[in-house]
């Protein structure tokens, strides 16, 4: 066999798998294959995403079980503060899809522009007060006195470099909105190997010989915690000059011009309109996990750091759901623009059945290996033990998260993000918190657990129930 035929047949093979946004018909035609063209490059963009986490989690797991607890407790503050901004660049999208689908290319370029000067105005607010209330908000969730100084430090950083977080992850919901999901992906695998090179060097700290006089001999320094938040805010900083650079151009279809930069008090209005509710789904989000925190932080450390494993696997387990969600967002958001609501609905229902069929498979594959997946990330046989528990107990319900998520996902696209933000704070803060409260009381670590499995069916529940009602079928936003 020519090795260089076949490396050119799995070239091809991997290539026939992506579509550019010009390839991709979103307005006519079937609806599996451009939801699918759509989904893949998302789905691989979120597992890079992921491995941010990840890389994280793995290298601190080898540091020291304090560090493990301590980015447990981290990780709720800095979710809070993505999905207080989420709202901006969930607007900015719906308004890109909505405008392409309805061919107003210029109102489409305004609109992601506005996205951008807003998301900036409230990165740096909402950085700058995050800083001053990170040791604080930690203590308050519960951290022992031991994690708290290391969670502090590792917000501190995050809050500073917290406007390159937000207005790269602006960049990838203005692209989606376009219909190019492809961009995004190359970018973000950029940044992620970025990442994961320069997380062990800034933990663990690297010697250099002792004659290159850097840092007394040492280039990198063992910064811990710390060294994992300044490799994560440089991965993304160097990600948004990238997401900058190709915005500014104009060879990716959304052309930023520097004018429409200019703040306009009437375009900040339909921003905050559509995105409020959208901050709001994602804050009670963020809120239900913080909350959840102090029902965990009852427990002892290994405890903690179990649930911190747990929901870094769970996020990547969602890949697929989170994918199709923003999918079906495009799909919807650029079908109402075209005025054909029924397209939309299809695309919904295509994607709900799909994702409950694959999500419920990978949860059997979690339930089966937990154990070993768990083992991944720790040595420690108390950390492997409680997390095979959680990840068995939630496993089969991942199902019904798929279900929620398509669902969501065209509601969000059609403009109604205040019904989703309804869906979301039914599911985590009517049912998820309120159980694992009164469970974990009573039996232990184990309620945590079960609260997941519970609220995952209501949110599919509700969230089908309410999209059959109808109420999104209305024409774009303007």
């Amino acid at each position: 066999m020519n090795p260089k035929a076949s490396l050119e047949r799995l070239a091809e093979a991997v290539g026939s798998l992506f579509r550019s946004r010009e390839e991709i018909e979103l307005r006519s035609g079937s609806i599996g294959k451009p939801l699918f063209f759509l989904s893949l490059p998302v789905v691989l963009t979120n597992l890079f995403q992921t491995a941010y986490n990840l890389a994280d989690t793995f290298w601190l797991g080898q540091y020291s079980t304090e560090a493990l607890a301590a980015i447990s407790f981290a990780w709720p503050p800095v979710f809070l503060l993505m999905m207080l901004g989420m709202g901006i660049s969930v607007a900015g999208s719906v308004l890109v899809a909505q405008n392409t689908g309805a061919e107003e290319h210029r109102e489409a370029e305004l609109a992601a522009a506005q996205t951008i000067t807003d998301t900036t105005v409230v990165a740096l607010l909402f950085g700058t007060i995050a800083y001053f209330v990170a040791r604080p908000f930690v203590a308050f969730l519960g951290a022992s006195p031991e994690v708290v100084g290391l969670a502090a430090g590792y917000l501190e950083i995050i809050s500073l470099g917290f406007v390159f977080m937000m207005v790269y992850m602006v960049f990838n919901a203005l692209m989606r909105g376009y219909g190019d999901t492809l961009t995004p992906m190359v970018v973000m695998f950029g940044t992620v190997l970025l990442n994961i090179v320069l997380d062990p060097f800034l933990i663990f700290g690297w010697g250099l010989p002792a004659h290159w006089p850097v840092l007394d001999g040492v280039a990198f320094p063992e910064l811990g915690i710390r060294g994992a938040a300044y490799a994560t805010i440089f991965s993304r900083a160097v990600g948004l000059v990238v997401g900058l650079a190709i915005m500014f151009g104009d060879r990716w279809g959304i052309t930023i011009h520097w004018s429409d930069l200019r703040p306009r008090a009437g375009y900040l209005l339909k921003i905050l309109r559509i995105g409020a509710p959208a901050s709001v789904e994602g804050v009670s989000r963020a809120i239900s996990v913080n909350l959840l925190m102090l029902v965990v932080g009852w427990f002892a450390t290994p405890i903690v750091a179990a649930y911190g494993i747990g929901t870094r696997i769970f996020s990547m387990v969602f890949l697929p759901g989170v994918a199709v969600d923003r999918s079906v967002e495009t799909m919807t958001g650029q079908n109402i623009g075209a005025e054909k609501p029924d397209r939309a609905a299809a695309a919904a229902r295509i994607a709900a059945i799909t994702l409950f069929i694959v999500l419920s498979l990978l949860g059997a594959v979690t339930y089966l290996l937990a154990s070993p997946i768990a083992g991944l990330f720790t040595d420690d046989p108390a950390v492997v033990a409680a997390a095979t528990q959680f990840l068995r107990y939630v496993a089969p319900s991942f199902g019904f998260i798929g279900v929620m998520r398509a669902y969501s996902g065209s509601l969000r696209g059609a403009g109604k993000t205040l019904t989703v933000a309804a869906i979301a704070i039914v599911m985590l803060a009517v049912v998820r918190f309120p159980v694992a409260w009164v469970l974990a009381e009573r039996i232990g670590e184990s309620g945590i657990w079960l609260s997941y499995v519970v609220s995952n069916v209501a949110g599919a529940v509700v969230a089908y129930a309410w999209y059959q009602r109808g109420t999104w079928r209305e024409k774009r936003l303007t």
